[in-house]
């Protein structure tokens, strides 16, 4: 009966919240303060049990490409689609789909999850396996420093009963994972081609390893990059090469379609098939905000977001030209914004709208970077307003440069009010 009601009080609550538009992990506190065990026994009865994905950056989107790989060999997969990756945004997304009993149907989970909170997650939930992505600068406020983030991740992985995938060309995680291979785990892993690196410009912006670890016993890649289009990459599993769609530019998309496609494999083992990879990621959209373009009038808007530096960066690095129109917002959800002053900012060649509270400090590090502003106005909404207004660029695409805060609220008021990208 707790159950039901946990359900059904979710729901209702689901149903207020979207009347204003957007989503919200209000529903899921709701459900989880009437059942504690909600999440427990939503997805205790999955044949192939729960994956889980995390690292720093990627998370969205990396766990998108992964459901739907696995969507396309024909399993039912249960995920969390909005990127709510803690408990309460994991239950939202369970509401959404599970019936009243408290169990979700389907094959498999694949679940992203926040560093910090995947550790007692994985208690909680038991994994079959994780696949963890990076390790990066994000969220000093919170985490203090990388190294704590690499023992969250290890844990993480440590706490999944059958596998682990591991990023090779991360070092924290290659030590990880080589770690993990002489406790008597599985582990695979994904790669990039060395020369691809050395072409990107700030290369994988991973955290430098100073540890010292021992890699020699990880496993060769089962999945590498072995070549970069512009919105494309080949991937290499064993003698297999196959070429992929990106659902947006850069390096960092294909290394993520890398360690979606690795995990894929490790879970399906002979039932995996390229040519599925390659349908999957034909068919993929944009995870919202993560290089998402948006259609206004007559005119596309992309929005490039900015999580942490490497982020930025990355985004910046694999911009084909300079945009023509640039909007730049950003809030409190980035608490201190100093980090700004080590990003390399040449794809920019001018900005003409820098908004949130956080906007003079952008426009006084433009200014240093002899990049002319045209107008800073804190305020949100009269900031976009007066950049829609300007006239349509000749490639018709606006840039909006934004951190998360930020975005979805311009999401929110241009009337995009599905947090899964749905139309207006």
């Amino acid at each position: 009966m707790r159950y039901r009601l946990a359900v059904v009080a979710g729901r209702f609550a689901r149903w207020l919240l979207r009347l204003r538009g957007g989503g919200s992990a209000v529903p899921g506190r709701v459900a989880l303060a009437i059942a504690p065990k909600f999440l427990e026994r939503s997805v205790s009865r999955l044949p192939l049990g729960l994956v889980f994905v995390s690292g720093s950056n990627g998370k969205s989107t990396t766990t998108n490409m992964l459901a739907g790989i696995l969507r396309e060999h024909g399993l039912n997969v249960f995920t969390n689609p909005s990127g709510g990756n803690l408990p309460q945004g994991i239950a939202s997304a369970l509401l959404a789909t599970v019936p009243l009993d408290g169990y979700v149907r389907g094959d498999v989970g694949v679940l992203e999850v926040d560093e910090a909170y995947g550790v007692d997650l994985a208690t909680l939930l038991k994994p079959r396996g994780s696949l963890l992505l990076n390790v990066q600068i994000d969220q000093l406020n919170r985490f203090f420093e990388p190294t704590r983030v690499v023992g969250m991740l290890r844990a993480i992985g440590a706490s999944s009963s059958e596998f682990v995938v591991v990023n090779a060309d991360d070092d924290s995680l290659a030590g990880v994972g080589a770690e993990l291979v002489g406790e008597g785990r599985d582990v695979s892993t994904f790669a990039v081609a060395p020369e691809i690196i050395a072409a990107s410009p700030n290369g994988l912006a991973n955290v430098e390893d100073f540890s010292g670890a021992s890699v020699d016993d990880l496993p060769a890649a089962s999945v590498q990059v072995a070549e970069l289009g512009a919105r494309t990459a080949v991937l290499e599993a064993e003698s297999e090469r196959f070429e992929i769609a990106l659902p947006a530019r850069g390096l960092h998309y294909a290394v993520d379609a890398a360690g979606a496609t690795a995990t894929a494999r490790r879970l399906l083992g002979d039932r995996f098939r390229p040519d599925a990879v390659a349908r999957a990621m034909a068919s993929l959209r944009a995870v919202y905000g993560r290089g998402e373009t948006l259609r206004v009038g007559d005119e596309d808007i992309e929005i490039i977001m900015m999580k942490n530096p490497p982020s930025l960066q990355l985004n910046l690095d694999y911009l084909d030209e300079a945009p023509e129109q640039v909007f730049v917002a950003v809030d409190e959800g980035t608490p201190d914004p100093s980090w700004v002053y080590d990003i390399d900012f040449s794809k920019i060649e001018h900005v003409d709208m820098v908004s949130g509270t956080k906007a003079w400090q952008f426009a006084t590090r433009f200014a240093y970077a002899g990049i002319p502003v045209g107008s800073v106005v804190p305020e949100l909404r009269q900031a976009l307003n007066a950049f829609l207004e300007l006239p349509k660029p000749s490639r018709g695409t606006k840039t909006m440069i934004v951190n998360y805060e930020q975005m979805m609220l311009i999401r929110k008021h241009l009337g995009f009010l599905d947090l899964e990208g749905g139309e207006r």
